[in-house]
């Protein structure tokens, strides 16, 4: 009788749960970026509480750069809040003393007013307390609605919620939250010192920087995310603009489903590039099939390699030759580009001898350098800021052009340079790739070219000296 009596509480208390009535409550785990929080694994609907804290900090938008951002949890994007489908959520908006202006929260995940935002108008220092309950299962943008809108979210206040479905999407082996956002700034891009906000871009939609998860390189290097061969990846792709439309891409990746607009139903396969909309998001999901590092960008390709939107996923494990061969081949086609350049040079079609007259070997410097290194340097070698150093006045390369010792030169156009260096007081982390079909006269006179042009002066490169350095670098 006492265990028919104990089953008939328990059927009682579970009852009280599905109809939302005495549900127990859990504390939400949330998480900064690219964290993800644990799938939840209840079967059931709960009380969950959320808490939420405004902060206004300085920080770091680029490398000597700062901004001061407003945000959800202290850094940008804000913290990633999963709940379930059919929960009650109560959320509690915190805004820290030390704020100089009110703030709120828009989530696009709630049904009713202003998405709580009418109902979480917080003054420094104070708190507020509103209660929603999670009908739309779904991947939701929120973000500050407190006027004027546009900066509140231009400063860095957005973040994203997923209300996980009933029936959980398919077991992946890594989830990762990846938010893109614009910023608008007094100075141009790469341009030192504490930046303030600028309306008159923003209004213009004239973004100084496009990023993910808050700065230039958040997602780079030592903080790129990481996967093994053979693992599936989830992304959770969120845009909280406030302007510019994402044209999400993985480079060397192929979306095997798309959650469009953040949607709980695959509605594609094997996507190249999905759209995300300002204030939306959406859900990709592929396999990691062969090793090697894949970058994100916004496919509006100059952002990424202009404004900042590039990020990077390194996948470790055996090559697999089979799906990618690497490269296979490097062989002259039909002449080099020299080649063709000597032969326009000469009226005669006959090439110089490889010690050309001075000026001959000038132009051929001018024009290799015109053909192979103008696209990145620019034409008059002012490279372009924060992501391709300059050529002109370069302390960097007139140290090396200064040197006894100058086979440093030959190799990084023969074999390429990646990595960060400081020229001029400036830091540059690109690549510059190798430049193939060089003969050792063209090397030096592209090499003679550079380091003699826009006000650099050094000695002049002779074909036998780049001959002795190549000699000594295949040692």
């Amino acid at each position: 009788m006492g265990k028919i009596l104990i089953g008939f509480v328990i059927s009682l208390f579970l009852m009280g749960c599905k109809g939302g009535k005495n549900l127990p409550v859990e504390e939400a785990i949330l998480t900064h970026a690219p964290d993800v929080p644990p799938v939840i694994t209840r079967t059931h609907s709960t009380k969950v509480k959320v808490h939420l804290e405004v902060r206004e900090v300085e920080g770091e938008l680029d490398s000597g750069v700062k901004y001061t951002f407003w945000t959800f949890g202290g850094k940008v994007p804000g913290k990633f809040i999963r709940v379930r489908e059919g929960d009650t959520v109560e959320f509690h908006l915190a805004n820290h003393p030390t704020s100089k202006l009110p703030h709120n929260i828009d989530l696009h995940s709630v049904t009713g007013p202003g998405g709580g935002a009418t109902s979480s108008f917080t003054a420094p220092g104070h708190a507020s307390q509103f209660t929603f309950k999670a009908m739309n299962a779904g991947l939701y943008i929120y973000h500050c609605a407190t006027a004027p809108v546009g900066m509140h979210i231009a400063n860095g206040m957005y973040g994203l919620i997923y209300v996980q479905p009933k029936k959980p999407l398919p077991k992946v082996d890594r989830e990762y939250y990846v938010l893109q956002s614009d910023f608008y700034t007094e100075g141009n891009f790469g341009e030192k010192g504490l930046q303030p906000f600028s309306m008159e871009k923003a209004i213009k939609e004239d973004a100084s920087y496009v990023v993910f998860n808050g700065s230039v390189n958040a997602l780079t290097g030592d903080q790129a995310l990481i996967a093994k061969v053979g693992d599936t990846v989830r992304l959770f792709v969120g845009n909280g603009g406030p302007n510019l439309v994402s044209s999400f891409h993985v480079i060397g990746e192929i979306f095997d489903k798309v959650y469009t607009e953040g949607g709980i139903h695959p509605n594609q396969e094997n996507v190249q590039t999905t759209l995300v909309p300002a204030g939306g998001s959406a859900i990709v999901e592929f396999k990691m099939d062969v090793p090697g590092t894949f970058i994100l960008v916004d496919h509006s390709i100059f952002r990424a390699f202009n404004k900042g939107a590039l990020g990077m996923l390194k996948a470790s494990g055996e090559e697999r030759k089979e799906i990618y061969s690497g490269k296979e081949v490097d062989e002259i086609y039909l002449e080099s580009k020299a080649d063709i350049i000597r032969e326009e040079m000469q009226p005669g079609n006959e090439a110089p001898k490889v010690e050309a007259p001075k000026e001959i070997s000038r132009n051929l410097g001018e024009r290799l350098f015109s053909n192979s290194c103008a696209m990145c340097h620019q034409s008059k070698g002012q490279g372009l800021p924060g992501a391709f150093p300059p050529l002109a006045k370069s302390d960097y390369l007139m140290n090396i052009a200064g040197r006894a010792d100058r086979s440093e030169l030959v190799k990084i156009v023969d074999t390429g340079l990646s990595g960060k260096i400081v020229v001029n007081g400036k830091e540059y982390n690109s690549v510059m790739t190798p430049v193939s079909g060089l003969s050792d006269e063209d090397l030096a006179a592209v090499l003679t070219f550079v380091t003699n042009a826009w006000s650099n002066n050094a000695k002049a490169f002779t074909a036998k000296e780049i001959q002795a350095y190549r000699a000594h670098l295949k040692k």
